[in-house]
C-alpha cells in the first residue's frame, strides 16, 4: 500500500536538499532511473535531468524554500500534493499542485501545475 504522505514529504526534501551528493542520493532512493518531471516551465528526465532542475529553481531562488501545504491523497499508485515555495517563516508567492505515478513505491513521473505564481 501506498503512503502518500511519505512520498509527497520524501518530494519535498529532496526539492529541498542543498547537497548535491545526498539529492542523488535521495533520487536513487524514492525516483525510478528513467523519472520524468514535466511542468509548464520545466521539464527532464532521469536522475541528470531531474537533478539539474532542482538546481536551477535553487540557483534562482536561493533563499526559499519549499513546503507542502495541506496533506497528500492518491490512490494506489497515483499521488497528488500541494506546496509552496517562499521564504523560511513567510507567505509562500510561488504554489502548485504536483500528481506523482509511483512504479514499485519509487516515483516514475510527476506532471506539475502552478496554481499562483507573481507577475514578472
Amino acid at each position: 500500500m501506498t503512503d502518500h504522505a511519505t512520498v509527497a514529504t520524501r518530494y519535498i526534501e529532496l526539492w529541498n536538499e542543498r547537497t548535491p551528493q545526498r539529492r542523488r542520493e535521495m533520487l536513487t532512493a524514492n525516483w525510478t532511473t528513467d523519472a520524468t518531471y514535466i511542468d509548464p516551465l520545466m521539464s527532464g528526465a532521469g536522475h541528470d535531468g531531474i537533478d539539474a532542475l532542482i538546481d536551477g529553481v535553487q540557483q534562482r531562488f536561493p533563499d526559499f524554500r519549499f513546503r507542502l501545504i495541506g496533506g497528500a491523497n492518491g490512490f494506489g499508485d497515483h499521488v497528488r500534493f500541494s506546496w509552496g515555495l517562499g521564504p523560511d517563516g513567510g507567505d509562500s508567492p510561488i504554489k502548485g499542485t504536483d500528481f506523482a505515478v509511483l512504479s514499485d513505491g519509487r516515483i516514475r513521473s510527476v506532471t506539475g501545475f502552478l496554481d499562483q505564481v507573481p507577475a514578472g
